[in-house]
């Protein structure tokens, strides 16, 4: 929905119902992701794609029914490999599409949520996608804010499960179905609910404008970060010599990341790599970085570095908690020796303390390889 904006929000603004189909589910070799939305006006125009071009003139038809009814309709598209051209999916797969009538009166919140899309504040939108016996629900949402709620999906007990779910998911940036009971039980799942994340992408902080900064710089674009490289040199902070990173600020670190922390622009999705190797320019960020609410800080040196910078902040009065969420010598041990390979170290032990991994050999371990069923025997620690 979030690429529809500019061409819904006139028609919403005008007062007049358009149809809404939005993907909530797929299987096998479906070719978009739940989220994706295309639009239909009561004009007939359309904005997006639930497929691309598969089935999007059954859905075109459904839309203009739902514009006419003004209630929604949950609908599966996609059979077999053999029979998949008949119906219009030529890629076999099957998907999901739940139509909604929008308008100011069904939907008040969807300029606000655009206004937020467009400032970088996160927010959530939990529709209810699918139902078993209780289809009057079908198309009821919930807007999730950080602090506050919009909306009713029919049941406190369901409200309170969904508003958790997608405020974790919205913290991790991410879009899907949870499944539940009518009143939220989570050992049921009659109630399918799609939870779309409007998040700026987390941001990621490089410090230190040298050869290992490009290349984890191109690794962390590659991951999905917003990245911004800064360094107090203008020489050598410039675009030319960083050319994957989404800004290059010329400023002390330091004093451009009390800045960012000021304003708001540091969350728990951030992540740091002090690479600047200089005492004169690592230890007054680091003061700064370990005291912020980031996901990670890391810092190249080598181990007596490492050693010299822990007396040199603890002498600045920074404490044993914080220096405990320091990640240095930065990195995991890949035996890395080139920028590319150590930003590769660095992006595993970045991913390792996301989601809980151990960074262990997937071959030396045992259970589930996704999910936290590995066998860990050596946790690698969160920060704090």
């Amino acid at each position: 929905m979030r690429d529809l904006f500019p061409e819904i929000l006139p028609w919403y603004a005008a007062g007049d119902r358009f149809a809404l189909a939005t993907v909530v589910d797929t299987w096998r070799s479906a070719p978009r992701q739940p989220g994706a939305a295309m639009a239909v006006s009561a004009g007939g125009e359309v904005a997006g794609s639930v497929s691309g071009g598969c089935v999007e003139g059954a859905v075109y038809e459904l839309a203009q029914e739902v514009i006419e009814s003004g209630e929604p309709v949950w609908q599966r598209y996609g059979v077999s490999d053999d029979d998949a051209f008949a119906v219009g999916l030529t890629c076999g797969g099957v998907l999901d599409v739940l139509v909604e009538p929008i308008d100011p009166s069904a939907f008040p919140e969807l300029a606000s949520i655009a206004a937020a899309v467009r400032e970088g504040r996160p927010v959530a939108v939990a529709t209810v996608a699918s139902v078993g016996n209780a289809p009057g629900h079908l198309g009821r949402r919930l807007v999730i804010w950080s602090d506050t709620v919009s909306g009713s999906l029919g049941s406190e007990g369901l409200e309170a499960a969904v508003v958790d779910d997608a405020r974790g998911m919205l913290d991790q940036g991410l879009t899907g179905v949870r499944r539940y009971g009518p009143d939220g039980e989570r050992r049921m799942d009659e109630v399918g609910v799609l939870v779309q994340s409007f998040a700026p992408p987390p941001r990621m902080l490089v410090f230190g404008a040298t050869d290992f900064a490009a290349a984890v710089a191109r690794i962390g674009k590659f991951l999905g970060y917003h990245v911004t490289v800064c360094d107090a040199r203008p020489i050598f902070a410039t675009t030319r010599r960083f050319p994957d990173a989404d800004e290059v600020v010329t400023d002390w670190p330091h004093r451009y990341l009390q800045g960012e922390v000021a304003a708001g622009r540091v969350d728990q999705r951030t992540v740091m790599c002090v690479l600047t190797h200089d005492p004169k320019f690592d230890v007054p960020l680091l003061e700064v970085a370990l005291r912020a609410p980031a996901a990670y800080v890391g810092a190249m040196g080598s181990r007596r570095t490492h050693e010299r910078r822990l007396a040199d902040l603890r002498a600045n009065g920074v404490g044993e908690v914080e220096l405990g969420r320091l990640s240095s010598p930065i990195g995991l041990d890949i035996g890395a020796r080139t920028p590319e390979e150590t930003a590769v170290s660095i992006a595993a032990e970045i991913t390792a303390l996301r989601w809980g991994g151990t960074g262990n050999r997937l071959a030396d371990s045992k259970g589930r390889i996704h999910g936290g069923g590995a066998e860990r025997p050596e946790p690698i620690p969160a920060p704090r």
